[in-house]
């Protein structure tokens, strides 16, 4: 088989990371494998794991992306329109994708949550605009997410 060009192995990768990205916003994470990547995309398992060896590889190169699909929602204008906007995103399947996301990493022993930019990035931009408030509201927020998530009453939670 002929050698591929570079330019060609960066559309591979690039149509590998696109649809993760999919995978991991749609099925989750844990649901996504390197068979499922290979049936969207055609691309041999081998194929994928020559350019992502481990799962994680996915995270590592996707985490940027992921940070800002879930920070492009929020309102740091003020603890109100941060709350707001918090409220309003949970209702969407991405950002509701990334935050289960944040907790499923958060039990893993295989990967480094501090990594993992979305929270911290909501948190760093609280607390710019907003000083400790803010920084205390992004935390409060992610633990109410994860009773919604669990299935409380939204109402109990984020009233």
């Amino acid at each position: 088989m002929a050698k591929r060009s570079k330019v060609q192995t960066k559309q591979t990768v690039q149509q590998i990371l696109d649809e993760a990205m999919k995978q991991i916003l749609e099925l989750g994470y844990d649901s996504m494998s390197y068979s499922t990547l290979s049936d969207a995309t055609g691309i041999s398992r081998t194929g994928i794991s020559h350019h992502f060896p481990r799962k994680s590889d996915f995270l590592t190169r996707l985490d940027s992306r992921i940070a800002d699909i879930f920070i492009e929602r929020l309102d740091f204008s003020s603890v109100q329109s941060l709350q707001t906007t918090w409220k309003e995103s949970l209702t969407q399947a991405n950002f509701r994708a990334i935050i289960r996301l944040f907790f499923s990493l958060c039990g893993s022993q295989q990967i480094n949550i501090n990594r993992y930019q979305a929270i911290s990035l909501a948190s760093e931009t609280a607390f710019e605009k907003m000083g400790d408030q803010g920084r205390l509201l992004v935390n409060a927020l992610v633990g109410q997410s994860a009773l919604v998530l669990c299935g409380v009453a939204e109402g109990e939670v984020l009233g």
